[in-house]
């Protein structure tokens, strides 16, 4: 939500034409309303709650949609060769636009008409979707094992232990490494940057607008209803779309142009890709059905006359997250709005857009000035750039520490996290709601959630799977093993050095990144009732002989990766109950004039300094323990092996460095706030004795002169 640029609490402007043909017959000379057949329009989109419906449905689909890429990243990774960095930067890009356009949204405010401008904005969303999904249908069919591209059913041979005579063979795929190869891969990868960026722009005039306009025409007794349940809805979105990359990840990835005699691979394969891009194609069909109806919402409505019935019983939970960018319009008389004329946003209509340019870092910098603002906003910084890199990581890396499928683990996240997240925002408005917080006891609840979600993360650090033992690579700190690390057993064998065909020793629980990496030189397949599994023998690298299986090792303690999630989603829980009273902090730390703005500014720091840089951050942390990269071109691609404790010691890290950030700015907005309540008080004590007095002394007949210390 950005800044809304009008005068506050202002009531609606004089109705258009649109308006008066839905007000009655007392606009017209004689009764009748007027023939024009522009001024007809459908009086069902003349309804404001018809207006929240809509937008609800919409800004679901549209957080479903930005959300998706973060449940299929490590698809996205395999399937086109990118690094955790290169996929955060993907995903920043969605900020990227959407910063760069908030102000100039929030400048142009009432002006536009806002439904049609939120409708051009989901069409844009939508196109972006299915941009996002161009990548795979110019790109050639996955290969999982780029060892034999051109024929599927010598996968499994082309990865056996050859003579060094055939070694020729093995270099064809590097032969693939043209000038035409690299640049089809940066602008596949580039198509994906675009449509993230258009997916921000597209979504600028979706949030504000919409919030406005609710604003502007709900009854004054009725808005904080309608944005509660407007956020409400919303909330499920991102749920909704780990939901469904948990769905479309079981697919693969080519289903649309399956090879002859099918796939060889399991879900449960480490080269498995699943279909990502059909995901992006549904969320994109969502977005464009939910903007039909905002073509035909007029600019301008009556304002709704009655209040709702069950209010009272909703507010209790709603009321107060509504009530983040606004104050109640029910508490204002009509001659307050008309006395706010020194800031930004009383003077904002009357500026050009050069002259807003020039006066917004004025403003923001004076904004800044409040100390309990500038405090709130960092510790919300702090909680952004813990939950950007959490939504945007935590699948790839329940994935890689617990040696789980991309489809659960998205399942798992969709089914506990993100209700969680529900939970501790609706809680934090019922405490301060209840309680009747003040700010000081909203700064007290700020940093009690805090200091929990801190004590509850520190067990994650201990609730992990140890690494594989991958043969060659797990006591190799370079990025490619050597054959210096086999024994002589590899002598006879000339193994492709970007091949990835994992197999297991199930006695030793030894790992090996090819077939020919364990020296094997046949292959068999056993059926079973339900399914068949691969073997492959004579293999002179491995103890005694035996036969090693086809896939990776099974991890012995996937199981606790239920346990690791039920204490993510509790801190997740506790962080958010802090979303509510810190909003009011901010609310009660500026001026009343100066509300909307702050808001505004708000959010524009928590997507510059938390929602681009984390995933980033944290996409790079990640990097940095890979032991095993995938080569395409002579270039590092995707990583294949992580060593699992660094990982976890690093990601955990870094959530851990982002709460106790946050929990250092409570504790100081806390003490200010104790400061200033007692310097207050001292105030009231020492001016309450002297009313009293001049009150005895004056007399029953005379006014008290002026106390003020």
């Amino acid at each position: 939500m950005g800044p809304r640029i009008g005068p506050a609490g202002e009531g609606p402007q004089v109705p258009d034409k649109e308006t008066k043909a839905m007000m009655g017959t007392e606009n017209t000379p004689g009764g009748k309303a007027s023939p024009d057949p522009q001024d007809v329009r459908p009086s069902v989109f003349h309804n404001i709650k018809l207006f929240v419906l809509c937008h609800s449905l919409l800004q679901l689909a549209q957080l479903m949609i930005s959300g998706y890429l973060k449940s299929s990243i490590s698809t996205v990774e395999k399937r086109f060769g990118l690094s955790s960095q290169t996929s955060g930067l993907l995903v920043s890009f969605n900020e990227v636009g959407n910063t760069a356009l908030i102000v100039f949204v929030s400048y142009f405010g009432s002006r536009v008409h806002r439904p049609r401008m939120i409708g051009y904005g989901a069409i844009l969303v939508a196109l972006a979707g299915l941009l996002m999904t161009l990548p795979h249908f110019i790109s050639e069919p996955y290969r999982y094992d780029n060892t034999s591209p051109e024929d599927m059913p010598q996968d499994f041979k082309a990865s056996l232990c050859l003579p060094t005579t055939s070694a020729p063979a093995r270099t064809h795929s590097n032969g693939n490494c043209s000038s035409y190869t690299e640049t089809r891969h940066l602008s596949v990868v580039g198509i994906m940057f675009v449509a993230q960026t258009l997916l921000g722009v597209g979504g600028v005039p979706i949030q504000p607008f919409g919030i406005s306009y609710i604003d502007d025409f709900a009854h004054n007794s009725n808005s904080p209803l309608y944005l509660g349940i407007l956020f409400a809805v919303t909330m499920m979105g991102p749920g909704l779309a780990f939901g469904l990359g948990s769905l479309m990840l079981r697919l693969y990835v080519d289903i649309n142009q399956m090879p002859e005699g099918g796939i060889s691979l399991t879900i449960k394969d480490p080269r498995w890709v699943g279909a990502w891009w059909l995901g992006f194609l549904i969320a994109a069909g969502s977005v464009a059905l939910a903007a039909i109806p905002y073509f035909f919402f007029p600019k301008e409505m009556p304002k709704e006359k009655h209040e709702l019935q069950f209010r009272r019983k909703v507010l209790a939970v709603t009321d107060s997250p509504a009530r983040k960018g606004k104050d109640s319009p029910s508490k204002q008389s009509p001659g307050e709005s008309t006395k706010k004329q020194d800031g930004l946003v009383q003077i904002a209509p009357n500026l050009t857009v050069i002259q807003f340019i020039k006066v917004f870092p004025r403003v923001l910098l004076q904004t800044l000035r409040h100390p309990i603002f500038l405090l709130v906003v960092l510790s919300q910084v702090c909680l952004s750039s813990m939950a950007a890199g959490m939504a945007t990581f935590l699948p790839k890396f329940l994935e890689r520490q617990f040696s789980i499928t991309a489809s659960y683990a998205n399942l798992l996240i969709g089914c506990l996290s993100f209700p969680s997240v529900i939970v501790g925002i609706v809680v934090g408005g019922v405490l301060v709601k209840r309680l009747h917080l003040g700010p000081v006891g909203c700064g007290a609840l700020c940093l009690l959630g805090m200091l929990l979600c801190l004590f509850f993360s520190l067990p994650l650090f201990f609730i992990g799977c140890p690494s594989h033992q991958i043969a060659g690579i797990t006591h190799q700190t370079s990025a490619q093993p050597g054959p210096e690390l086999f024994p002589s057993c590899m002598e006879v064998c000339s193994c492709p050095s970007d091949g990835f065909n994992p197999v297991c020793d199930p006695s030793t629980r030894v790992e090996y990144i090819t077939p020919c990496h364990a020296g094997c030189s046949s292959r068999v397949v056993q059926d079973a009732l339900d399914k068949s599994q691969v073997f492959y023998t004579n293999c002179s690298c491995v103890a005694e002989g035996n036969p090693v299986m086809a896939g990776s090792c099974d991890s012995t303690c996937s199981h606790l990766v239920v346990p690791f999630l039920l204490l993510v989603s509790l801190g997740s829980a506790l962080a958010c109950l802090t979303h509510t009273p810190s909003f009011m902090l901010i609310l009660r730390g500026v001026k009343k004039e100066d509300k909307t703005l702050a808001v505004g500014i708000q959010f524009m720091f928590l997507r510059i300094l938390a929602w681009m840089p984390s995933p980033v951050i944290h996409g790079s942390a990640i990097d940095t323990t890979c032991v095993h990269w995938a080569l395409s071109c002579g270039r590092r691609a995707v990583c294949r092996y992580y060593n699992n404790d660094l990982l976890r010691n690093r990601f955990i890290g870094l959530q851990f460095f982002f709460k106790t950030g946050s929990v250092i700015c409570f504790a100081l907005v806390l003490a200010i706030l104790r400061q200033q309540d007692k310097e207050a008080r001292t105030k009231e004590s020492r001016s309450s004795p002297a009313v009293e007095q001049q009150l005895l002394v004056s007399g029953p007949g005379k006014k008290p002169e002026d106390s003020r210390v």
